[in-house]
């Protein structure tokens, strides 16, 4: 399938997720999804039994979020490596939030959540999906955070400055190869840190010295490559020291000036060193969902979209966050 087949395939998904209610997303679900798909959220969530465990999770967000709305910022297609074919989708669902949610309480206000997720497509229907949500930043609006503060700036994320990211132009298969292969070069290129320092990764060689870097709540967004480093880079070496990731056990894509990357998990690593977000250095093995997309202009990349699946890291860490939520707003009426 080309992309725009691949992207029409999702197509009632995200239609009904966007105008057509609860029962309209259900019957998207029967028809998009094979019954048999491997569905996998963010924590607490997890791997889901079915179909109808997913339409269970849409049927609960709605109670709480009664007119949810999908609004996508980027939708993007390719074949990784391995010739798998997927879609991948960045935004954020948002809405007035009247119900509590997974014991986040209800503010009576708009709230917004943003979501990464990847859809593999076999013979027209879903076969896969890895998603992540941002339910931290749920928490924060609700003004029930649980955990340490943001290093980066919290806001809520714009999409794509080109503000193309739902009519993506490929002028070639050569141009979506070179911005995946910046991205790729650029991952290999974080690796060479244990052996070489700052330097060695070279970052000026692949990132726009405007670069915007969008992370997930209680990370936060940094601006240029030295902020970048400031508020996230730093502190998570500093505190993942023996980190590894390797590009080649996900799923890369590019689609014109996008790339995307999903995993399940993308790294592990042990909490040492200084610490990370405030944990203690335990020495704790864990591993870790990030789910990206990348905006490259010319051979660098300008814009980053990150999401972590924190929920999960404190969950593996033995904290568990929402037992945290409960006790601080037991005051809450």
């Amino acid at each position: 399938m080309n992309r725009e087949q691949l992207k029409a395939t999702i197509q009632p998904f995200r239609e009904a997720g966007y105008s057509g209610g609860l029962t309209a997303l259900h019957d998207a679900i029967d028809k998009v999804f094979l019954p048999s798909a491997l569905l996998q959220l963010a924590f607490p969530f997890e791997t889901l039994a079915d179909t109808t465990a997913l339409k269970n999770v849409y049927s609960d967000l709605y109670a709480a979020i009664p007119d949810l709305e999908r609004r996508d910022t980027i939708v993007m297609a390719g074949t990784n490596s391995d010739g798998s074919e997927w879609v991948g989708c960045c935004g954020y669902y948002c809405g007035s939030f009247e119900a509590d949610w997974l014991d986040i309480p209800a503010t009576g206000h708009m709230v917004a959540m943003r979501f990464h997720e990847f859809y593999r497509i076999i013979d027209g229907q879903v076969s896969e999906l890895q998603a992540l949500w941002d339910i931290p930043e749920v928490m924060m609006q609700a003004k029930s955070w649980p955990m340490s503060p943001s290093l980066g700036r919290e806001w809520h994320v714009p999409g794509p400055a080109t503000q193309d990211g739902l009519a993506i132009v490929n002028h070639s298969e050569e141009h979506a190869n070179q911005s995946a292969t910046t991205v790729l070069d650029m991952c290999n290129a974080l690796g060479n840190y244990a052996s070489g320092g700052v330097a060695a990764m070279r970052l000026n060689d692949y990132w726009h010295k405007r670069c915007s870097w969008y992370g997930p709540a209680g990370i936060g967004t940094a601006r240029t490559i030295q902020n970048f480093r400031n508020w996230h880079q730093i502190p998570f070496l500093n505190g993942l020291p023996d980190r590894v990731g390797d590009a080649a056990k996900g799923y890369l894509l590019g689609d014109g000036n996008y790339v995307g990357f999903t995993a399940w998990p993308g790294m592990h690593m042990s909490v040492s060193g200084d610490g990370w977000l405030g944990i203690a250095p335990s020495g704790q093995k864990i591993t870790m969902r990030s789910l990206d997309f990348w905006r490259c202009e010319g051979n660098l990349i300008r814009e980053n979209w990150v999401l972590v699946d924190i929920l999960h890291v404190y969950h593996q860490l033995g904290v568990d966050v929402f037992q945290r939520l409960r006790e601080f707003n037991k005051a809450r009426r």
